[in-house]
């Protein structure tokens, strides 16, 4: 080889490697990809392609790397339209990542660039929620999502945003409460979300490091907290604020004016009276230690409780059971025929007089200090004591502001399309849960309504459904109460369990879905007049303790029927164009629904999927009949643990529910049938619980 080929040689493998350096990551290549062709492939992105390229190596308009990754795209006043594609979670390297003002629309995709320390989509037409995604960017400093078309209530997603500096989410529509996890923004010193239609309170920024702040035109209510009312930048004009003073603080704590009150008065007192004050102080602090001391005499004798209080729930890592798959204390009927269901627990001649206070007010606390009752202790003991003729309990509402705190947000348990639902802590260990209808839904209503729908649902009674405890009608307030369930709902098992819970099985699903099935059917079948539920969703389905399922929220659709659909949620039938449209059919298709989750893992509707995934049931439906892509649709979350035939049987009723047409779904006892025959035919183990659940008279098997 001469001295010239070897130089040309040499030269050749030095570009051949430099090109290989200089490649962008495949990842980051495909995303970038996506991206352009979601943003209607413009012309003004230089270098930028729907396939291919190296956008590292090629300098593509807005981006820039370290390496063969991208770290920033910053792409503000590009004039862009469309979306932003579906594939940001690709690029994992992204700290910056800037696309406003400009002229995308639809919903922000569920996945951003998961490590982004900066993100702004400002000044854009974004629609929907805001994304739930957000919750796990730890390392987010500034987020600003102002000046969209951005709705709905903002989910509890800031519990681990604690390096977050600044948050816009100005001028958009999002309405309810803001979450309590904001009390986690421990670094937050600007907030602005004006122009908004948030509600309730700002107790939950109080205690935040906030210099600039700025809550107006809002529909907030109650009092600024004076924590709040030093910061230099606070806007707080266009609120319905409470006029009179503010409410004392809860015992045991003194409110920022008393303590520089009391501070003040110390101060100018003469010296013969501050020794008095500081010898009735010192007498003051010995009654207390002497108090404390026997509380906690008391205390090292009662058992502890079976309920956690909320900080110590947050460090909790809980591990659901799911190994007990179907359990007899499940599908066993104790003595009741049909179901579990009692037939004559529901008798039209049974009611409960709430306009003539013929109720039965809360037993008195057990004499034993030391007793303590689990939530279901509790209710087996207040049912032992019903009579055919169930009564609810006639609840004061100052007792229940005071189990639950006021209805602090530390109590929100969730909320729904009519009300939020808060959790009530009694002393003696009891819990309960308790719906808080909103006083919107009543405009217009009598309250003699709220009477009608206590005294037909605290008659209803099923091994399936969530039972009312008792009612509260004052001062214009309409409450209702129910058992508390430690698990949640099978919303929060399928879709935010965390890395320490256990998905749930196969088996267990089936046995939800059973469950939720016979309390349906017990609505539309047992009851007379039937009882459609018009609100069939995974979050309205609670799990005990061995994750059995209770549907809860049932008996409420008279204020349903003036509500407005909301095609994006993925459960309402396609009739159901309004609420006077609902039948028990449509119930049938929600519960399809449902069962399309239990199937899939997915939610009804994610935004954050490509289009033509995005409806769960439009996507789903086709391939429910075809075994290799059925295959393919099972929650990974099994990891492949499930008998096949038993998966094709389920994906067959699923099949009959979901179908446009509300005349070929069956009826719901059909459906039970149904589900009942796959648990008998397939290999899971649970044919000698289901010999003590069969409907005898119903089923011919």
């Amino acid at each position: 080889m001469n001295l010239t080929a070897l130089v040309f040689w040499i030269i050749q493998i030095f570009i051949h490697f430099v090109g290989v350096f200089s490649k962008t990551k495949a990842p980051d290549v495909s995303a970038l990809n996506v991206m352009f062709s979601s943003l209607n492939s413009p012309s003004q992105l230089s270098g930028w392609g729907s396939s291919g390229g190296d956008p590292c190596g090629d300098s593509w308009e807005g981006i820039q790397c370290s390496g063969s990754s991208v770290t920033e795209i910053s792409l503000s006043d590009f004039g862009l339209s469309g979306t932003m594609g579906y594939q940001l979670s690709n690029l994992a390297s992204v700290t910056y990542f800037d696309l406003s003002k400009n002229n995308l629309n639809g919903d922000i995709p569920y996945q951003l660039p998961p490590n982004a320390v900066h993100i702004d989509l400002s000044e854009n037409s974004f629609t929907g929620s805001v994304p739930y995604s957000i919750s796990q960017m730890a390392d987010l400093q500034f987020l600003n999502l102002g000046h969209n078309k951005l709705s709905n209530q903002l989910s509890d997603m800031f519990g681990k945003l604690s390096k977050l500096k600044r948050l816009d989410l100005s001028y958009n529509s999002i309405s309810g409460n803001l979450p309590q996890s904001f009390k986690k923004l421990t670094s937050l010193t600007v907030l602005h979300i004006q122009d908004n239609k948030f509600s309730g309170s700002i107790n939950v920024l109080a205690d935040l490091p906030l210099d600039d702040l700025n809550v107006a035109n809002n529909k907030f209510t109650g009092w600024i907290p004076e924590s709040l009312e030093d910061i230099d930048n606070l806007e707080y004009v266009g609120n319905s604020w409470s006029s009179g003073p503010a409410p004392p603080p809860p015992p045991g704590t003194v409110s920022p004016a008393s303590k520089k009150s009391n501070k003040d008065e110390l101060n100018n007192k003469s010296p013969v009276k501050s020794g008095l004050v500081i010898a009735g102080i010192a007498m003051g602090v010995l009654a207390v230690i002497a108090m404390v001391i026997g509380l906690t005499s008391r205390r090292r004798r009662r058992p502890p409780s079976h309920y956690l209080d909320e900080d110590t729930s947050q460090h909790r890592s809980f591990t659901p059971l799911t190994s007990q798959e179907l359990s007899k204390a499940n599908l066993h009927n104790n003595d009741t025929n049909n179901n579990g269901i009692d037939r004559k627990s529901f008798n039209s001649d049974a009611s409960v007089d709430i306009k003539g206070l013929s109720v039965v007010r809360p037993p008195p606390a057990p004499s034993d200090p030391v007793q303590s009752f689990s939530d279901n202790q509790f209710a087996n003991r207040l049912n032992s004591r019903r009579s055919t003729s169930f009564r609810a309990i006639s609840y004061s509402l100052l007792d229940l502001q005071t189990a639950t705190a006021n209805f602090a947000p530390a109590r929100l348990l969730g909320e729904g399309t009519i009300g939020r639902v808060y959790k009530a802590k009694y002393g003696d260990g009891k819990v309960l849960a308790v719906k808080k209808i909103d006083s919107s839904v009543f405009q217009g209503r009598r309250t003699e309504e709220f009477c009608d729908v206590v005294s037909i649902i605290s008659k209803l009674h099923h091994t399936n459904i969530t039972e009312v405890v008792g009612f509260c009608s004052e001062q214009g307030h309409h409450l209702l109460v129910y058992e508390f369930f430690m698990n949640g709902s099978l919303h929060g098992f399928l879709h935010m369990s965390d890395d320490f819970s256990k998905p749930l099985t196969w088996n267990t699903r089936v046995r939800i879905a059973l469950g939720t099935a016979r309390a349906l059917e017990y609505l539309h079948e047992v009851c007379s007049p039937s009882i459609i539920h018009m609100n069939i969703k995974s979050s309205n389905i609670l799990l005990d303790a061995e994750l059995n399922p209770r549907l809860s929220d049932y008996g409420l659709a008279t204020f349903y029927k003036n509500r407005n659909q909301n095609p994006g949620g993925g459960y309402d039938a396609p009739e159901c164009t309004k609420g006077s449209t609902y039948t028990m059919k449509s119930d049938i298709y929600s519960l399809g629904v449902v069962m399309l989750e239990l199937l899939t893992g997915r939610m009804p509707y994610d935004s954050g999927k490509p289009k033509v995934e995005q409806c769960l049931v439009r996507w789903a439906t086709p391939q429910l009949h075809d075994i290799d892509a059925l295959d393919k649709m099972v929650d990974p979350a099994l990891r492949g643990l499930y008998p096949p035939k038993s998966v094709s049987r389920f994906a067959d009723i699923i099949a009959l529910c979901v179908q446009s047409e509300p005349e070929f779904r069956p009826p719901m006892s059909e459906v039970v049938q149904a589900l009942v025959t796959l648990v008998q035919r397939s290999s899971m183990n649970m044919r000698d619980d289901l010999g003590n659940s069969r409907r005898m008279d119903d089923y011919d098997y």
